[in-house]
């Protein structure tokens, strides 16, 4: 995928190919130095890691700067959380544990401008600091904005097909780790490989696009067969672990 913000939601729609991860350390230095990677997406884990308004602000401004796409997993699906992130100018939202049609369906809401939905400003970095007028910006967030909502409980697991067919949610994403929490099962155990098996099979004949993070990456060309095609994988920290402990173990 060739970055591009205004284009990401067209390409993960479209069921291209998207290799990103988490973004777990709330500095814009890392997120400017990420950038630079060949990485296709960030996402912004608010709901995991220690980010106040401030610092996914100016993380959300690293990456629009360099013109990187950027999601933001949000603590929660409440209207201020999604609002704060889309204002901030993230290119979408992951909204963690959505367990029906009708709790995807307000988020869609919230992540839109309309009556009862996102509340507008035309100060925001989303809006170019009031130099964007407010055609342009609704027209903007309407055909840019990125829905993703994660399924990882046992509540949603009877719901994905309705979740998926709801309009406005471009992708689901599997959170593997702690549906295999929900199930007392380690993320390997054959009963969790084939929830997710089953999760994916739903949302792609939903026709919605479906992604996921998985701990091996030896797994992900049976994915991608699977129909898979957004991975996030690993996080800044683990790149961090990984080159110090290669750096280490080249020297003794």
């Amino acid at each position: 995928m060739r970055k591009n913000t205004n284009e990401f939601r067209q390409q993960l729609t479209s069921g291209t190919q998207i290799v990103g991860t988490f973004v777990k350390t709330p500095s814009p230095i890392v997120a400017e130095v990420l950038s630079l990677s060949a990485l296709d997406v960030f996402c912004i884990d608010t709901e995991h890691a220690p980010f106040g308004r401030l610092e996914l602000d100016l993380c959300v401004a690293a990456f629009r700067a360099a013109d990187c796409p950027c999601l933001v997993r949000v603590a929660s699906d409440s209207p201020a959380e999604i609002r704060n992130a889309l204002d901030s100018g993230a290119t979408g939202i992951l909204v963690p544990h959505v367990t029906s049609a009708e709790q995807a369906a307000a988020i869609v809401k919230a992540a839109y401008f309309g009556e009862g939905g996102r509340g507008y400003a035309g100060s925001s970095r989303a809006a170019d600091f009031s130099t964007k007028s407010m055609q342009d910006h609704i027209a903007h967030s309407n055909e840019q904005t990125a829905v993703l909502v994660q399924i990882e409980d046992l509540a949603a697991l009877d719901e994905v097909a309705n979740i998926a067919a709801v309009d406005g949610i471009d992708a689901l994403f599997i959170g593997r780790a702690d549906l295999a929490v929900a199930m007392g099962k380690s993320v390997s155990d054959p009963d969790v490989i084939a929830t997710v098996g089953k999760i994916c099979e739903e949302g792609i004949r939903a026709g919605t696009t479906v992604g996921m993070f998985t701990p091996d990456l030896a797994e992900i060309p049976e994915w991608r067969t699977a129909g898979v095609s957004l991975f996030l994988l690993s996080s800044d920290q683990s790149f961090v672990l990984d080159g110090a402990n290669t750096l280490a173990e080249s020297l003794r």
